[in-house]
Parts: C-alpha cells; sequence; structure tokens
C-alpha cells in the first residue's frame, strides 16, 4: 500500500507540471484527438519533467499491483488528485475552498478504510480468453477516442477522459496477467500489446481531453475509468479479495475515496493563468 500512495504522490505532482505544460501551447486545428499535441508538448520541460515522475509512479504501481489487490491500488491512485491539490496550493498559490479541503479528508478516509481491509493479491493468474478480451479491450479504447473527438465539446471531454481512464484500467489489469519475463514469451503474451497500446493511447486522449475540452469532466471520465472497471476484473476474474468479514469496509473505502477524488475533480488540471510564471 506504500509503493501505491507513493505512486499516487507522483501522478499527482505530474498532472500538475503536464497541465500547465498542454495549456501553454496553442491548440492544433480541428475539434478531434491531436496526435500532434504530444510532439508538441514534448518540447516542454515541464510535461518532461512530469512524464519522469509519471514512470517512477508506474515502477511504484507494478510493485503495488503485485502485492495488493487491484481495487485497493485504484483508490490510491484516485487519490492523486487529492496530491494535485495540495501541490496546487504550495507551487501555484491556489486557494483551497471548505469543500475541497472536506473532499481531501473524505479521500482519506476512503483509503484509510481499504486498506484495512484489502486482503492480498489474487492467486488466479488470469486465462488466455482474458488477455486477448483486455487486448481487444484496448483497440476498442482507440476507437472510442476518435469517435469521442467528434463530439461536442462537453461529450467530448467526458468521452475522452472516459477512455484514458479505461486505458490506464487495461494497464492495471495488464501488469497482472505478465507473469513471464522471457523474451519469448513477452512476444507471445496478448496482455503485452495490450498494456502499450492502452497506454499509449490513454496518455494521448488523456492529454486531448484536457487540452480542448471541461476538466472536471474529463477528470470525472477518466476517476471513473481508471478505478472501477480494472476493480471489478481483479475481483470476478483475477481472485481479489478482502480480509475475512471486512468486505463491506473495502466496498465502503472505496465508494468514498473514488466520491472524494469526483469532488476534487477540477484539480485534474491546474489553472493556466500565470502558473507558468508562478511555478517557476
Amino acid at each position: 500500500m506504500i509503493c501505491a500512495l507513493a505512486s499516487a504522490i507522483c501522478f499527482g505532482t505530474a498532472s500538475v507540471l503536464q497541465a500547465v505544460a498542454t495549456r501553454s501551447i496553442a491548440p492544433g486545428t480541428g475539434s478531434g484527438v491531436d496526435p500532434g499535441l504530444l510532439m508538441r508538448v514534448l518540447k516542454q520541460w515541464r510535461y518532461l519533467a512530469g512524464l519522469a515522475l509519471d514512470g517512477l509512479g508506474f515502477l511504484l504501481q507494478i510493485v503495488a499491483l503485485r502485492h495488493i489487490p487491484i481495487y485497493a491500488v485504484g483508490a490510491a491512485l484516485a487519490a492523486s488528485l487529492a496530491v494535485t491539490a495540495l501541490i496546487a496550493t504550495r507551487l501555484l498559490h491556489i486557494r483551497l475552498n471548505r469543500a475541497e479541503w472536506t473532499a481531501i479528508t473524505v479521500v482519506c478516509a476512503g483509503l484509510a478504510m481499504v486498506g484495512i481491509a484489502a486482503g492480498s493479491e489474487g492467486s488466479k493468474s488470469g486465462s488466455d480468453a482474458l488477455k486477448w478480451a483486455l487486448l481487444g479491450a484496448a483497440l476498442a479504447i482507440l476507437l472510442l477516442g476518435a469517435a469521442g473527438g467528434r463530439l461536442p465539446d462537453k461529450a467530448r471531454a467526458l468521452v475522452l477522459g472516459l477512455g484514458a481512464g479505461l486505458g490506464f484500467g487495461v494497464v492495471q489489469v495488464a501488469v497482472r496477467l505478465i507473469d513471464e519475463v522471457g523474451l519469448k514469451e513477452l512476444l507471445t503474451n496478448p496482455a503485452v500489446y495490450a498494456l502499450l497500446i492502452g497506454g499509449g493511447g490513454a496518455f494521448l486522449l488523456l492529454t486531448s481531453a484536457l487540452q480542448r475540452g471541461s476538466v472536471p469532466t474529463a477528470t470525472a471520465g477518466l476517476v471513473l475509468g481508471e478505478t472501477v472497471a480494472p476493480s471489478l476484473v481483479g475481483v470476478i476474474w483475477l481472485g481479489d479479495e478482502t480480509r475475512a468479514g471486512l468486505g463491506w469496509l473495502a466496498v465502503l473505502g472505496f465508494a468514498v475515496a473514488v466520491a472524494g477524488a469526483l469532488a476534487l475533480a477540477r484539480f485534474g488540471e491546474a489553472p493556466v493563468e500565470g502558473a507558468v510564471e508562478e511555478a517557476a
């Protein structure tokens, strides 16, 4: 659980840096998903620093996923918005209102409940059918992003954010489905390709959603996509469990943590006016 929380800190800090970098460049033409946007933001040092933190956070997430249930990792990752809010108060001098401080407290309470109730990682290795289904889901997320990019502003932000969250969810499940690390095993495991496609697609959809649409709407879709779906897969198909008699506490804590994160959805991206100068 410590690794999952450390991962949330990395992701939460990275989001502030990436948000400022993303909004500091001019959007491309059209209203759909813009693949060239990634090339433009990669010239921003803040975005690169955020990617470095994302990389560290991903490594910590892998360690967490190999030791605790996916639902516990998902609840911890939802807390990255609370981290973003706290970082924004220090780095960008953003004031939090009473409701937002309450939401941060709620997230912490939910995480505490999940931590108390969480059992060990599920013992099921996952069938070949599940691995191929995961690859199909990763490809479907790309199609969802292509279709969502043509929707009106608010609907586009929600669909792209949800698609990004599902992509990150694919990555979480794929980590659990990769047991063999030999070259032959990696090349023939559909979960490896699902991880690459899901992760790459998620970054593209999230960058486009934050740069072009409503941040709270996109972030709400992101939080729901990366927590609920992979957690269900972990419980139903991978055998994730809770401590004896504490299943209700795990469900309650998970719901409380996600609800608190949704209340902090505006911190899916920090405000950009004056943010670059203040961050510097």
